[in-house]
């Protein structure tokens, strides 16, 4: 990242001439940044992504088997692998998802696994090829902390304990064994345990009250066993003792109902000793229409734009409802928000399985993905992980293959920019966003965050939501000197790469001009950037 932060500003400035004469004709936007403050950590987790047994995402996105002629380590392909470094990845949630409430772990160890039909996404024979050993193996080699989903819908308690035992233990007990023989004698870290997915729905349909009392029993008895992670078995008083002790996350807000995390709250508000949470999730999809009728996830104009930009805000006041629910039982902010499922859903692509959930990612896929991001950042003392949905292959994706070949999407693309704010400190900024108006529908014109990073930098991120308008930002930062980093833009807010033309949209240099201690950013239509202040 720090060279391409530091990329020689000339080139950008002769793309940036036209646009630059255009932004004098509109009123400057000024943010003011509070350089010598800073708040809350961005905690790396908030850049965590989300890979079910869904369509291609595994199958063909990760996992492309030993034998597979793509290059490959150990089955999972190296390509793909290799970008996601690239961004690093801090966490990665598995199995599901939907699928996770039908997941039975013990059908993929072993040399003989079970087949299987994934009635929720597709109805395509599940192989189990790729399994807990195969996970583990990806994120050790990614670099990333897990976060597995226990089967709460259609699975048991023992059933999750066993498995927390044969991941975990190091202890000679017969499942520590059975995974030993299956190749991983040391026992597994487990960051992250989501104690079922979506049980107001997919995961079971069950009401507030029954999935609290579930809950509380999978919290209990799904234990870590792992020294390195829990020195107190059980725990005394609900405590985890260790510092790296797994974090469970209990299922939370279903975009706008509230009752889930309401009751899961007010039970742990008066927990007996025997069961405790670390957080709380929230899913939350970007819709442009509605369910029945998404809306087209390429070929689109500013219609269908300007409808997903207003559809993704939403997550504002989500985040909003679900922790002012939190901050009434837990006003020392123990417990983290965990957006565990976001991003923008729309229709699959023409001719593909509806049940793959396949679709394009485009220029309005990477404003959508740095407007949340900025969300997440300001709300920091409460969201403490986020995970976008999917990583390859499926709805927002990193990542999109075809068999040997792959592209980066322009969301990809924003994850890479973003990377300097992964434990970043938020460092105050102040603005007047202005509006863009299309149809009826009135946005704020400009978004920005501000944040220190853990090199020492200030960094500031840049939107500019018109489509149609460039922006004058005028950024007061005492004492800079200079500012340059990338700026990701295109002539279509449906711009997208395809496999033809794998480049068409990626980040390229961009600076301000500094006087006086004042930045000042020609900033293009319907873009994000990321500079480096100094």
């Amino acid at each position: 990242m720090g060279g391409r932060i530091g990329a020689a500003a000339t080139a950008m400035a002769l793309i940036l001439q036209p646009v630059a004469a255009a932004a004098q004709q509109a009123a400057p936007v000024r943010i003011d940044v509070q350089a010598n403050r800073t708040g809350a950590t961005i905690e790396p987790d908030i850049f965590g992504q989300f890979a079910e047994h869904l369509g291609t995402g595994i199958y063909g996105g990760v996992w492309v088997g030993k034998d597979s002629p793509i290059p490959n380590v150990r089955g999972i392909r190296t390509d793909v692998l290799q970008a996601l470094k690239a961004i690093k990845v801090p966490n990665v949630r598995w199995p599901g998802g939907c699928f996770a409430d039908e997941y039975h772990w013990r059908e993929g160890i072993g040399p003989k696994r079970v087949e299987r039909v994934n009635a929720s996404w597709g109805g395509v024979i599940e192989p189990n090829t790729f399994g807990t050993h195969e996970f583990m193996d990806f994120v050790d080699q990614l670099g990333a902390e897990t976060f597995l989903s226990v089967n709460v819908g259609s699975g048991t308690v023992q059933e999750a304990a066993d498995w927390m035992e044969y991941l975990t233990t190091d202890k000679p007990t017969t499942l520590q064994k059975e995974r030993a023989a299956n190749g991983h004698p040391a026992p597994y870290k487990i960051k992250y345990l989501g104690l079922g997915n979506e049980n107001w729905g997919c995961g079971g349909a069950m009401s507030n009250d029954h999935y609290v009392e579930e809950m509380k029993q999978f919290a209990h008895y799904s234990r870590n066993l792992n020294p390195d992670q829990n020195h107190a078995v059980p725990p005394v008083g609900g405590a985890q003792s260790h510092p790296n002790a797994m974090k469970r996350v209990a299922v939370g807000w279903d975009s706008g109902n509230s009752d889930y995390t309401e009751s899961v709250m007010k039970a742990w508000k008066s927990k007996v000793w025997s069961w405790d949470i670390e957080g709380v999730s929230l899913h939350g999809y970007t819709i442009p229409n509605n369910w029945e009728k998404k809306g087209p996830s390429v070929g689109f104009g500013e219609d269908e734009y300007a409808k997903g930009i207003k559809a993704t805000l939403a997550m504002k006041e989500w985040i909003a409802k679900q922790s002012a629910i939190m901050d009434r039982y837990d006003p020392e902010k123990k417990l983290g928000l965990y957006v565990d499922e976001w991003g923008i859903w729309v229709d699959p692509n023409p001719g593909s399985n509806p049940g793959f959930l396949q679709q394009q990612n485009t220029l309005r896929d990477a404003v959508i993905a740095a407007l949340n991001l900025n969300i997440f950042a300001r709300n920091a003392d409460r969201v403490r992980g986020t995970n976008i949905a999917q990583m390859v292959n499926v709805l927002q994706a990193m990542i999109l293959t075809d068999g040997p070949k792959m592209l980066l999407t322009p969301t990809y693309h924003v994850y890479h920019m973003y990377v300097p704010f992964q434990g970043a400190k938020v460092v105050p900024v102040s603005f007047e966003a202005g509006t863009y108006t299309h149809g009826g529908i009135t946005l704020p014109r400009v978004d920005a965050i501000a944040a220190r990073g853990t090199d020492g930098k200030l960094y500031l991120s840049l939107t500019n939501v018109d489509a149609n308008k460039p922006a004058r930002i005028t950024a007061a930062v005492p004492g800079a000197r200079r500012a340059t980093g990338q700026v990701l833009t295109g002539p279509a807010v449906d711009t997208h790469n395809s496999f033809d033309n794998p480049n068409r949209i990626a980040p390229k240099p961009f600076s301000g001009r500094v006087s006086g201690g004042q930045l000042t950013f020609d900033l293009p239509a319907k873009s994000v950037a990321v500079v480096e202040v100094q």
